[in-house]
Order: C-alpha cells, then structure tokens, then sequence
C-alpha cells in the first residue's frame, strides 16, 4: 500500500492539473458531493451507532423500531428536526440567534478540507495546514457564545461562558501536542506530514508520539464537549447550556455540528498520528513510476479506494474510543476540568516537545536513524515526566480548598483526590 501511494504521487498530480483547469466545477463537486451528501451520512449514522453501542453497554437494545436494525432512523429523525416548529424567545436578538448555529457548523466544516483521506484527495493544501485548523476550530468558540448571549437567557449565558472557557483552555494542549509532529515532519502541511508517514512510518510509534497522541485525544473530546467533558450541558445545573432556547433545526444545526466536529478530530487524530489510510511500516526503497499519464484515473482510483477503507476503518476506532469513554466515566466538575487542563496537560505537552526533539537528534535527523538509541532515551524521560506531573498535580489539589455557599452558611471543604 505504502509503495502504490509514493509510486502514484505523480499520477495524481496529473490528474489534479486536468480539473485545475475548470477549478469551479472542482469547487461545486467537491461541496454538492462531499460536503453537502457523504458527511452529513456519515453524521447520521455516526449517531445511529452511538445509540448501539452505548445500548450494548447499557444492555440496552438500541434503535430498533425504524428499519432493519434501526438504520432508517437517522433519517426519521432528520424529517422530524425539519418538521418541528422554530420557537425563538421574544427578547432574543433574532439574527444572532439564527447566525449561531451555522457559524459552529461552518466551523466544523472548514476544518475537513484540509484533511488528506487518500494521495491528491485534500480539497485545498495550503503550506500552513495545521495553522489554518487552529484558526478555523476556534470559530466554533465565537458561535457558542453568541448563541448564549443571543438568547438573553442566564442558563444560556451561563453555559456560553462555561463552554468558552473550556474551548480556549483545552486549546492550548490540543495545540502543543502537535507541535512534535511539527518538528518530526519539518512542515505544517498535513499533506507533507502525511507523506513523511509514509516513507517513515506513523508518528505515533515512539514514546513522545504516543504521549502526544493521548494528549490529543483528552484535548480532542474537551473541545468537541463529549462526556466527561461535556459540562456546557450540564443539564443538573444549567438545563442544556447554550443551546436552551433553539428548537426544530436551529436546535438539529447544533447536533450535526457537534457530530460532525467528532468526526473531523478523529480524521485529524488519524491524519497526523496514525498515517492516514497507510500501514504501519515505512518504505524501504525508493519506488519507480512505471505508469503513462493515460491511466492516471485508474491509478488514482485503484490507489484511493483501498487507501480509503482503511482511514475509516481508523477514524471509527477513534469514534468508538469516544463512545467508550461516553458510556465509562462520569462527569467532572468544572474546576476539575480546568485545573486538568492546565495543571496537567499544558505542563506535560511543554515537557514533551523537549523530548520530542530529543527523539528527532536520536532517529530522525541522523542518516541512518538509531531506533534503540532513541527508545533508549525517550522512554524513562516520558514515563518520569507523566509520574513528576502527576504528583505536582495532585498535590495542588490536595492543598486549595474549595469554598461552598449554601445560603448564609459558608464552609471550606478540601479536596480528596482517589
């Protein structure tokens, strides 16, 4: 698979320059068929086995009413979001409150262009790749809280501000544990760190990979509010956040886009860390371009089809991590989940781009790179790293008190952490 992708490269180029030629009719196919058909699907029954698989935990059944196995019930439901009456509150600010919603959707969808599913299938490879996905990912913060301030309701402002704050706060780690991939790869095109995995194997298989790749993946499901993250929803507390006051489709706007985001973070955690639609070794040799520009369709299709199969079947091992940790561990309290962020993760993640760069003087900068060496060194230097962290955040836990008010009353309770 890995020797197809490098001897296709050009191939493909030249089957790009044929459409480049027409680039609006590029644009429209891309948008009409991809963006406005494949991923609102995959939306649909990304929820469809959500429902299942946390049935299966909860030794439920699961969808099972609309279609063989429940599999027509996404649909069903898409007609009744459409259906349902529009209600916005009578002192909210209208335009804003319709705004809100598509500006998260357009958010997340911004977000997949950059990503390369197959060899020339990134509709847009800008040189600042992963630039342009921190940029993009934070309008989703802007949407939030407009969407709560536009209510003019205190439960939504109120879970606008809590959502913000856990957006920007789990931005940075989500940020600097891309940082090593960065510096392995010596670009921030996710088409070029796409071909160094190729030629050199996945990112993740290292000491400093791995340790990004779960930072990633703790930052990934705090950005797009999933469970034990999702506090913005805290229905105990603040009845549903942000979204309290949309209905109908505004409200469905809202769902698609949070879906839609899962996706597109797993396709980023795929992308950068798991190769893509590669396999896990790297080449050995370099490959000969055998082919004639005639057959460049069929290269590029006979190339792409399998590359394909292959990252989705990663991207839904990443979803079904998500549904796991959904379905296992319960919600944190919110100075819990502030404190993790930037007690824990930002200080680890800083850590670990030094020894990231330890990783690339011992295995990547080399010539003849020096696996041993590398494992060698990296290995104790993580393992100390997450046990030195740990301990500093516990003992920061241990020691702030946490002042509750009921009433008149005031008591200082201190935390216990198991």
């Amino acid at each position: 698979m890995n020797v197809a992708c490098d001897w296709a490269f050009p191939l493909v180029w030249a089957q790009q320059s044929e459409l480049d030629s027409i680039p609006w009719l590029k644009w429209i196919i891309v948008l009409a068929v991809v963006f406005f058909g494949i991923f609102p699907g995959i939306v649909a029954y990304t929820v469809w086995g959500e429902r299942k698989v946390a049935a299966r935990f909860q030794d439920r059944i699961g969808p099972n009413r609309v279609g063989p196995l429940g599999l027509l019930q996404p649909i069903a439901d898409a007609i009744k979001l459409i259906t349902k009456e529009d209600l916005v509150p009578r002192s909210a600010d209208r335009w804003v409150h319709l705004i809100a919603p598509v500006l998260i959707l357009v958010s997340a969808f911004l977000v997949l262009p950059v990503i390369p599913f197959g060899v020339g299938l990134a509709a847009v490879n800008p040189p600042s790749g992963l630039i342009y996905l921190i940029a993009v990912s934070s309008l989703s913060a802007l949407g939030i809280f407009l969407a709560g301030w536009s209510s003019r309701n205190k439960y939504s402002l109120l879970g606008a501000m809590r959502a913000v704050a856990q957006l920007v706060s789990y931005e940075v780690p989500q940020v600097l544990s891309i940082v090593p991939i960065i510096l392995w790869a010596g670009s921030l095109s996710m088409v070029t760190i796409f071909d160094k995995q190729v030629l050199y194997g996945w990112f993740l298989f290292s000491p400093p990979g791995m340790l990004a790749f779960v930072t990633l993946t703790i930052a990934n499901i705090a950005e797009v509010n999933r469970t034990p993250f999702d506090l913005p929803e805290a229905e105990s507390e603040i009845i549903a956040g942000y979204h309290t006051e949309y209905s109908g489709m505004r409200f469905g706007l809202f769902f698609l886009a949070e879906y839609l985001s899962v996706f597109a973070v797993s396709c980023l955690g795929t992308a950068i860390f798991l190769g893509g639609g590669t396999l896990p070794w790297p080449l050995t040799g370099e490959p000969v371009v055998t082919l004639g520009g005639g057959e460049t369709l069929f290269a590029m299709l006979l190339l792409n089809l399998p590359l394909i199969g292959i990252f989705m079947a990663k991207v839904s091992l990443y979803i079904f991590l998500m549904f796991w940790i959904r379905a296992t561990l319960p919600r944190l309290r919110v100075d819990q989940l502030m404190a993790f962020a930037w007690k824990f993760m930002v200080p680890l993640c800083i850590i670990n781009i030094f020894i990231s760069a330890v990783w690339y003087e011992c295995v990547i900068r080399p010539s003849k790179p020096n696996y041993l060496l590398g494992w060698g060194v990296t290995l104790p230097l993580v393992v100390v790293s997450i046990i030195g962290v740990l301990a500093l955040y516990r003992s920061s836990m241990k020691a702030e008190p946490v002042e509750l008010t009921t009433g008149s009353r005031r008591r200082s309770v201190v935390r216990s952490v198991s």
